[in-house]
């Protein structure tokens, strides 16, 4: 999948929508590769927060067309307002959301503070990850002694910035923050210090709300934590995403849609080509059984490896929260998410085995009339496969994984649902049968025999195994008496 960066810039604007903040929200969309989700302005603060994802190389173009248009419509002499500001553009901080890494964010941090400073004569503070020096890591050490003075003071919580104000607009007191990471310090760790500070001096959190975007991990990471300290059982992501919803109070104060505020969504919502797995049922078969290589073996036996878990899944929640199986309610408890999470992992190779063969064809597209083309050629195709047997094989592994719980299952589970778990085992079985046979036929076409051996040896195995486990499990049930 291709590299994804979210920059989330703060302009010094937050009333005039017609002349500065449109007019910013416009040179944002119409850079090529920039997708604008959001745009969240703040009478108060005078400021608006702008959200948009690309490519690294997209996104700082997008964000110095943003600059230059704020550059010249931002009088920062007649500015006022809540929030403590630099300058025209205050922050302008870029996160990784899909197959970026950190340190590539911070590349796109430095070219766009460099081109910032040359293009626009304007001083440039690189803060955060991106700092250059220690001193600097921390926003309001760079923000003290310029257009506000803010005393540093050390914090509870690392990698969190945060100020309060009063809300004349809602009539309530605020405590704002910006979260520079969070996975050091997550959302719900954030809140809980507010609310435990609030208690102390006998007031009330009525709730929290998210100014712009967010990450799905951010939310679900907070979910996790709800569910361990509440001791709940739930493993839907929806389902997950309204507790969340609802412990933080994102809500109070206006309506949150998590299909227009969770950046995953937004993404995935624009584009036009989701997937085999967006496809329904129909859909899907009929792309199977269409005139083309791929979606072929590999991305049925994905599929069916899905199924098979899902079964495994519901078997499990068949026999949970009912009061003849109460006794088995802390077995089922752990049980039941090993299946749900292969479910989701393997649904996602539904697509990644296509792309995977898909490598491998685009490697024999390489040129190949000079000895030098052909040696590149060559050296693609052979690492287009090893690409290509690589989903299969972790297909593979990660079904046989689940025959430890499968085992387990078959014999505790509701005896009602003794089919279903049956035809579970062998649609597990068949997934792994299909992807031997993936990585077999691949494996022919390697030049590097060493590779083949141990690969050949590694997938035999699994297979057997794969067998063994299959056939316990019958017979378990089999043993079993209603």
């Amino acid at each position: 999948m291709a590299k994804l960066v979210e920059c989330v810039p703060n302009f010094s604007e937050g009333n005039n929508k017609e002349q500065v903040i449109d007019a910013v929200a416009q040179a944002i969309s119409q850079t090529l590769g920039c997708v604008l989700l959001d745009v969240d302005s703040g009478a108060s603060t005078n400021r608006t927060v702008y959200t948009f994802v690309g490519s690294p190389e997209a996104v700082v173009e997008g964000a110095l067309n943003a600059a230059r248009v704020a550059g010249q419509l931002i009088d920062m002499s007649q500015h006022s307002g809540e929030h403590p500001r630099m300058g025209a553009l205050d922050v302008c901080p870029f996160v990784p959301v899909r197959n970026v890494s950190m340190e590539e964010c911070v590349t796109c941090a430095h070219n766009f503070g460099q081109r910032l400073a040359t293009e626009l004569g304007v001083p440039v503070y690189l803060y955060g990850a991106a700092a250059r020096h220690e001193s600097r890591k921390a926003l309001p050490s760079i923000r003290a002694g310029e257009y506000e003075a803010l005393p540093e003071k050390p914090g509870r919580l690392r990698k969190v910035q945060g100020i309060g104000w009063y809300l004349e607009e809602e009539s309530m007191a605020q405590v704002s923050t910006n979260l520079l990471d969070f996975e050091t310090t997550p959302l719900h760790a954030v809140y809980e210090e507010i609310c435990q500070d609030a208690q102390e001096l006998n007031l009330p959190v009525v709730g929290s709300q998210l100014v712009g975007l967010v990450p799905k991990k951010a939310i679900l990471d907070a979910a996790e934590f709800y569910i361990k300290k509440e001791k709940l059982f739930i493993l839907e992501e929806e389902q997950k995403i309204r507790l969340v919803v609802s412990r933080l109070g994102l809500d109070s104060l206006s309506p949150f849609h998590p299909r227009e505020r969770i950046i995953e969504y937004l993404v995935e919502a624009g584009e036009v080509d989701r997937g085999l797995v967006a496809k329904p049922l129909s859909g899907f078969v009929r792309a199977v059984g269409a005139r083309s290589a791929a979606p072929g073996g590999g991305s049925v036996s994905a599929a069916v490896g899905a199924l098979g878990a899902a079964l495994g899944s519901m078997v499990g929640l068949m026999s949970y929260g009912k009061r003849q199986f109460e006794d088995l309610d802390p077995i089922m408890r752990k049980l039941v998410p090993p299946f749900h999470q292969a479910m989701e992992e393997l649904v996602a190779m539904v697509d990644a085995d296509s792309c995977a063969f898909n490598s491998y064809m685009e490697a024999m597209k390489l040129p190949k009339n000079t000895p030098e083309e052909r040696e590149r050629r060559t050296a693609a195709m052979q690492q287009g496969l090893k690409t290509a047997m690589g989903v299969p094989y972790g297909l593979a592994e990660k079904v046989n994984g689940l025959w430890p719980v499968l085992k387990e299952l078959a014999q505790h589970c509701n005896l009602a649902c003794k089919s279903d778990i049956q035809v579970g085992a062998k649609m597990l079985e068949a997934a792994v049968f299909g992807a031997y046979f993936n990585v077999i036929i691949n494996l022919k076409d390697i030049t590097d025999d060493k590779f083949k051996l141990v690969m050949s040896q590694k997938v035999s195995g699994l297979l057997e195994e794969a067998k063994q486990g299959s056939a316990v499990v019958l017979a378990l049930l089999e043993k079993r008496v209603a």
